[in-house]
């Protein structure tokens, strides 16, 4: 098995609720597959929040820190249901 690639999430531009895109594929990122980077949910790349890309053909690991960083309050992410 390979490794997954790394990318850089993006946040959507125009959206009324925070939405987060891979930055491989550009499919919406699932809030229930963005989670912090720590204990059991541990990747090898360094980054606070990762978002893993569910998209067919695609299963990108991405780095979410810099996107996050442009929204309001980012810890209501992980409340809103996508």
């Amino acid at each position: 098995m390979r490794e997954p690639n790394h990318y850089n999430a993006i946040l959507a531009e125009g959206c009324a609720v925070p939405t987060l895109l891979c930055g491989h594929c550009h499919s919406i990122l699932s809030r229930s597959r963005i989670f912090l980077n720590e204990g059991d949910n541990q990747q090898s790349i360094e980054c606070r929040t990762i978002g893993l890309c569910s998209a067919d053909d695609c299963g990108a690991v991405n780095c979410c820190d810099d996107a996050m960083r442009h929204i309001d309050g980012p810890e209501r992410l992980f409340g809103l249901a996508c």
